[in-house]
């Protein structure tokens, strides 16, 4: 008897396979056809889809606090992390709406300095709760309002003592009395620094939208138009002598006045141009207009230009009141001058370590 062989494995599938067979498949096997299974049916997304995570926004609580007192007025709630401060003062005046938002000072600390509008809120926190300090600024007005009004009066009352009203003058005198060409020159040198101020405030000076007290208002008027009381009475008086070296006096005078005036004009709108086309990262530099070339020599030349301008009518007119004026102009922009030389210094050191800040060598 022949003794049956079995058949290899790969004969018994191939036999199985011919006849219609299925074949059993190993652990392997399985295994092997399990995971092709898989791929194929995930073949249309083979990337899981990313987990939304619902991201938690921080709000922040601000206290506001009295600063004389330090009871609680109110706290501000569920304020964003983008919110800036001026977002809260609209929340806080909602709350309190005696105190409107230009209204409202703020401090970190009570005797701080106060925070500006546009700080952001996340800067100022340490933790949820943010506690501020509040002070009344009083009543508040625009700055173009502030110069409007400032510079309006002393237009009109100079010209209400030109025309020398008989409630002001002698009306006998006023007649009799013929009037030296100097006071009609003076007269239109003053309106046109004037008209010059207004003009800029209204189309050349690009405010930011801020406030001042009222108080610092009515003290700017009571300065301005005061002196422009005392100094258009002397020059407009019937009796009022011209100066003593006559017209060749007033003639230097009033060109000065005039280089001046034009000077302070093309340098404010140097700056307001820099400015408004927001070129903050340099220090303003001189144009191909010669009367910007003083930015060589100082770094702020308005206020010399200004300064200049009032020596210059003194010159020209020879009163006293004008150089008491004129002197007082001299000390309040040199003040001026020194503080945004310094903050010059830090923005741009190098440009303007070897500037003046008003008077080249003496400021």
């Amino acid at each position: 008897m022949h003794r049956r062989q079995k058949p290899s494995a790969p004969e018994h599938k191939r036999d199985l396979a011919a006849h219609g067979g299925a074949l059993p498949m190993s652990h392997n096997d399985t295994r092997s056809f399990f995971n092709f299974s898989q791929l194929v049916l995930s073949a249309g997304h083979l990337k899981a889809p990313p987990v939304l995570k619902h991201s938690k926004i921080t709000y922040f609580e601000v206290e506001i606090l009295d600063m004389q007192s330090k009871k609680q007025i109110c706290i501000v709630d569920k304020v964003p992390p983008s919110s800036t401060l001026l977002d809260v003062k609209h929340k806080f005046h909602k709350a309190c709406p005696q105190w409107y938002p230009s209204r409202v000072g703020l401090q970190l600390e009570r005797n701080g300095p106060y925070l500006k509008d546009s700080i952001n809120i996340q800067s100022l926190a340490v933790s949820s709760i943010i506690t501020l300090y509040f002070t009344d600024l009083g009543q508040q007005v625009g700055w173009t309002t502030f110069f409007l009004t400032e510079y309006t009066g002393p237009l009109l009352i100079y010209l209400l003592f030109y025309i020398r009203l008989s409630t002001i003058y002698d009306q006998v005198e006023s007649t009799k009395n013929f009037r030296h060409p100097v006071v009609h020159l003076a007269c239109f040198c003053h309106c046109l620094h004037y008209i010059r101020h207004l003009l800029e405030t209204l189309f050349v000076h690009k405010f930011s939208g801020g406030h001042t007290p009222l108080k610092n208002m009515i003290k700017g008027c009571a300065f301005y138009w005061g002196f422009t009381s005392w100094i258009a009475y002397y020059i407009n008086h019937p009796r009022y002598t011209p100066p003593a070296f006559g017209h060749r006096q007033v003639s230097f005078a009033a060109l000065a006045f005039l280089m001046c005036e034009a000077g302070n004009h093309f340098i404010n709108v140097t700056l307001a141009h820099q400015n408004h086309s927001g070129s903050k990262a340099c220090f303003p530099s001189p144009t191909y207009n010669p009367f910007t070339w003083l930015f060589l020599l100082v770094s702020c030349p308005n206020y010399t230009y200004e300064v200049g301008s009032w020596i210059s009518f003194t010159v020209m007119t020879q009163t006293l009141p004008v150089g008491i004026f004129a002197f007082l102009m001299v000390i309040q922009m040199s003040l001026w001058a020194q503080k945004k030389h310094k903050l010059y210094l830090k923005r741009f050191y190098p440009e303007v370590r070897r500037k003046a800040a008003m008077i080249p060598i003496i400021f």
